[in-house]
């Protein structure tokens, strides 16, 4: 692929995740004004439900359309790709049209004994119906992204998230009135059409490319190993991240329950949930949309290197991509701890979720780090070692928020992200280092950036502890004092310089 290509789809990804993601806090300031905290936590147990069952339909059958696709193309067969893309989206819609059954005939079993909340059973008779769409969209979304396509995806996403968002407006008000259950209807609704329109464009948009597939004449595979193919896959991913969610549902909804044994109070439990999960760490990734971008672009580099045998250009995109998300992570971690308090304010008017970015900050570069290997682990062909790595995690959460939540509430389960977000991002970053043969400098890659992001952040507070600026204000000074001088300091002391960024793209 050429570096041109490269750059202009990561930068397509980056603009248009940015936009999605800025959009996105901007509605849940101000969804969380309109339904409140509580109403926040009952959607993300609601939403928790979506993630499992969405993860059954539709996880890891659109990573192995992207690499297959990524193959095919690679070989020049035409017929061989498209193949790969109807048998992927059948199989989608044969999982989806299962979970959308099992959810809406089961609803009420799922609010009364899961969520434990009566008020969702409703949503939760509406939430599947976006199954089918999702898993249609999803493949032809991996399809694009083998094609080197990256305006496809992300234009429809920005339809989706603009319909959504026009749906929900014009329901919320009326929704209201009657209660936060139907409240949550008025989102899930918004979700729902969202899917389907995003879909149906992104259908379109795949009909007129195939026209361009026209040149390739290679001999596509029999059908057989195209399925077989597509599950030895998928099968990894999707049990991994079907069983990960599974543990992640359950835990979402042992969270406030285990809260509330602390408080004794399970409004504010669920409040709380909703705080910590549906607003502070949205935030926190925030910055993180460059490197998953460039993450996902390289999935079909990484398979294509592969089977090429190109292992230097895996070693130097693995070493590189973990220099960035490190160096990254670190002064934005330092952002959001002097800073945090007055994020929280601004953005949220509320003091106990700027206490939680805060308390949270140091854990960034661990979540980023974790993310990033985590998929390009799977770029490698290490989704086993994922699926192993999730499903431990997981377990090993849900037994300390059995024992610690109800001790110590929301400082205990604090602690546990810290303990959790340490343990996955040491395994998967020393597993892609491992198999990449790529190296870290740790004085260089590490201790400096993190030490120097440290040092701003501290220099900041204290130049900016003279004066009684306005949250906007000192959030906006912090972020002039540390990042420019950040990266000079990088400059200038040779951690970065532009040969290894270009290195990254070519």
């Amino acid at each position: 692929m050429k570096k041109t290509v490269f750059i202009k789809n990561a930068l397509i990804l980056t603009i248009s995740s940015l936009l999605l993601r800025f959009i996105g806090i901007i509605f849940k300031v101000w969804l969380a004004k309109e339904i409140g905290s509580e109403g926040i936590g009952l959607y993300q147990l609601i939403f928790s439900v979506y993630v499992l069952i969405s993860t059954f339909a539709t996880s890891g059958i659109s990573t192995a359309v992207t690499k297959l696709c990524a193959e095919e193309l690679a070989l020049g067969s035409k017929k061989g790709t498209l193949k790969i893309l109807k048998r992927a989206i059948a199989i989608s819609l044969f999982l989806a049209v299962i979970s959308l059954s099992i959810v809406f005939f089961g609803a009420d079993i799922i609010a009364k004994t899961l969520i434990g909340d009566k008020r969702a059973v409703l949503a939760l008779k509406i939430l599947p119906f976006s199954l089918p769409f999702m898993a249609i969209s999803s493949c032809i979304r991996g399809y694009f992204i083998a094609r080197r396509k990256a305006t496809p995806g992300s234009a429809t996403q920005i339809l989706e998230q603009l319909v959504r968002i026009g749906v929900i407006f014009l329901l919320i008000s009326k929704f209201a009135k009657r209660g936060i259950a139907f409240c949550c209807c008025a989102v899930i609704i918004g979700d729902v059409l969202a899917e389907g329109v995003s879909t149906i464009c992104l259908a379109i948009v795949y009909k007129l490319d195939q026209r361009n597939l026209s040149s390739l004449k290679g001999r596509a595979l029999p059908n057989y190993k195209i399925s077989k193919r597509i599950i030895n896959i998928a099968l990894p991913i999707t049990s991994g991240r079907y069983l990960n969610s599974l543990l992640r549902t359950a835990e979402n909804i042992l969270v406030p329950k285990n809260l509330s044994k602390f408080s004794a109070n399970s409004s504010l439990a669920l409040s709380q949930f909703g705080m910590i999960k549906g607003m502070a760490l949205p935030l926190l990734f925030f910055p993180s949309t460059l490197l998953n971008s460039v993450s996902i672009l390289l999935i079909p580099e990484m398979s294509e290197a592969l089977a090429r045998k190109r292992t230097a250009m895996v070693k130097w995109s693995v070493r590189n991509i973990l220099r960035l998300t490190a160096i990254i992570s670190f002064i934005f971690a330092s952002i959001f701890f002097f800073a945090g308090e007055e994020i929280g304010q601004l953005i949220y008017k509320e003091k106990e979720t700027g206490l939680l970015i805060k308390y949270l900050a140091p854990i960034v570069p661990l979540m980023y780090l974790d993310s990033i290997s985590d998929g390009l682990l799977k770029g490698l062909d290490q989704q086993n070692f994922t699926f192993r790595t999730a499903v431990s995690d997981s377990t090993l959460r849900i037994i300390l928020i059995l024992l610690i939540l109800p001790l110590f509430g929301m400082r205990g389960f604090i602690g546990i992200m810290y303990f959790s977000n340490a343990l996955t991002c040491f395994l998967n970053v020393g597993r892609l280092l491992k198999v990449s043969g790529a190296r870290f400098k740790i004085s260089e890659d590490i201790i400096f950036p993190l030490l120097l992001s440290i040092t701003l952040g501290l220099l900041s507070n204290f130049l900016l502890s003279f004066n009684n600026f306005g949250d906007l204000v000192y959030i906006i000074l912090v972020c002039l004092i540390c990042l420019p001088f950040y990266l000079l300091l990088l400059f200038l002391f040779g951690t970065i310089n532009s040969k290894e960024i270009k290195s990254l793209f070519s």
